[in-house]
Parts: C-alpha cells; structure tokens; sequence
C-alpha cells in the first residue's frame, strides 16, 4: 500500500458473480470506464490488479488477478474499491470530488468557525453538505453560491441556513 496517501471509493464488491471469481460492483462513479482507466486498484486497502470489467446493468462485472472462485470473491463482499486520490483526472475550476470537501471548516461570513463538513449527500436536486456544529449537532444545507461557497480550502455558510 503507498505511503498513507488519501483513497477515493469509487465502487464497493456486493458479491460473487457466478463461480469463477467474478465480483458485482456497486459503482458510485458515472460509469465502468471511470473504474477501467485506473492502473492501481485497493480492495479493502489492498491493491488488486483489475483483470476485467464490463457493465452488468445495475452494477458493474469485475474480475480481479488472484481471485479465481466463488467462494474468493464471495470474500470481497462489502469492501471498498478505492483509487488514490492523485490518480483521478484533473478537475475544471468550479468543479470538485466530494471526498475533498470532507474535513473542510464551515466558517460564517466574518471567518468564524461554525462548524465542519462530515460528508456529501445527494438526492437528486443538488450536493447538500452535512456540516458537524457545536454539541454533536448536525445540519444538511444546500452547497449553492450564497449559502454555501467553497472559498480559500474553507466553506463559507450562510448561518441563517444551519438550523
């Protein structure tokens, strides 16, 4: 494993596919080739050279080097697939990887701290920050411009939207 660098999930084993080693994938990137054009792939925090993969529907048909029954794959079942972080494509201004908002302070208008992001929801309708305030409190607030602004490595809230 490289030296402590930050992994990005982008797909998680949900099981065996058939008897010969093949795993389902479920992918929380776009699509299969977002997963194909990684070199260097870590299930459960190791690297498995990826074999295959192909679309299966739903989910995503993969085949790892090493992994050639079902009861081997079956032993995948709920594991992270992960990338370095350095290995996914360079982002347009404007745009961002969720992952890189987690850990991020909240800070109001003035630069008081408020709080920090815990994670990245969305439902359909927009990425909403989960933000972490005072007491274990817990707020999802729109990431739009005006109520949430990722300025200088902090988001800059509307407090009036932590409620």
């Amino acid at each position: 494993m490289s030296g402590g660098e930050r992994k990005i999930a982008l797909a998680a084993v949900a099981g065996a596919h058939g008897v010969k080693g093949e795993v389902r994938l479920k992918l929380f990137s776009a699509s299969v080739e977002s997963l194909s054009r990684h070199q260097k792939l870590y299930v459960g925090g190791a690297e498995w050279p990826l074999l295959a993969i192909r679309d299966g529907g739903k989910t995503a048909v993969a085949r790892f080097e090493g992994i050639t029954d079902r009861s081997a794959a079956e032993a995948l079942r709920g594991l992270l697939v992960e990338v370095d972080r350095s290995a996914l494509p360079p982002l347009e201004d404007g745009e961002y990887y969720h992952a890189d908002l987690v850990g991020l302070p909240a800070v109001d208008g003035q630069g008081g701290k408020v709080g920090t992001v815990v994670a990245v929801e969305n439902y359909g309708a927009g990425d909403l920050l989960e933000i972490e305030v005072e007491g274990d409190r817990r707020s999802l607030i729109p990431f739009k411009a005006g109520i949430a602004d990722l300025e200088d490595g902090r988001i800059v809230v509307d407090p009036e939207f932590l409620a």
